[in-house]
């Protein structure tokens, strides 16, 4: 039996029927939602960590590409995660391999859930050092997944305290006009904040008063209360 058989019927077993339900509605994959078309069985997350645990290390890249390609949302899911392992196990050649790999299948990183779990630690983790160029061109696609992968692929530069690229994407998607662009911009400008509070206070005074309502309501999550309120209202 191929591995992407086994990980399909592992993953089989932990299916919900309430959550095949309830996933389709809560990643929109309803008509006009920004997940239509896609599929679910019904597997929460650890479930799926743990195949992937358990295969990364046995299953060729190849295997991987494939499983990434199905139209399962969870088996995508499960693809990711065994790149991420694979990613931080591996040594430099290789690393370069799984990069061009997920760049050339980004089509199948198709929901905000997929970009989380892989952006920061596949790409975030190979540009580190490296020129960066790709996440500008990322997020000036106007393709929403790409644009997203962007922005949080910048969290590993954040979790190492750097934080120019992440002011420069945020930035240049300010005015974007997807709620899960601003959620995700002010995810990362929160993440900033808290490693540097100053960067990002900066970044806010100068920004603010053009950023849309959920973009701030992120960033500023975390200020303290009295703070928070006068950003809101416009008196900072």
């Amino acid at each position: 039996m191929d591995f992407i058989t086994r990980i399909k019927e592992e993953a089989n077993r932990f299916v919900e029927p309430e959550k095949a339900a309830f996933f389709p509605r809560f990643f929109q994959a309803f008509p006009g939602g920004y997940g239509e078309g896609d599929r679910f069985i019904g597997v929460r997350v650890p479930p799926l960590r743990k195949i992937a645990r358990r295969y990364f290390r046995e299953i060729s890249l190849q295997e991987t590409e494939l499983l990434l390609q199905d139209p399962v949302h969870e088996y995508r899911l499960t693809a990711l995660f065994m790149l991420c392992y694979r990613f931080e196990k591996a040594a430099e050649p290789e690393r370069e391999e799984i990069v061009n790999l997920y760049l050339k299948n980004l089509a199948f990183v198709n929901n905000w859930d997929l970009v989380d779990a892989s952006a920061p630690k596949i790409l975030g983790a190979y540009l580190l050092e490296r020129d960066k160029g790709i996440l500008f061109q990322l997020a000036a696609s106007g393709h929403l997944w790409r644009q997203r992968v962007a922005v949080v692929a910048t969290l590993y530069f954040i979790k190492h305290h750097r934080f120019t690229e992440t002011l420069q994407l945020a930035k240049q998607l300010l005015r974007h006009e997807h709620d899960l662009m601003h959620k995700a911009v002010g995810w990362m400008l929160r993440e900033v904040g808290k490693r540097d509070f100053k960067v990002e206070y900066d970044f806010l005074r100068e920004n603010y008063r053009h950023m849309p309502r959920t973009m701030l309501r992120y960033a500023i999550e975390h200020f303290d209360p009295d703070l928070r309120r006068r950003f809101l209202e416009g008196q900072v």
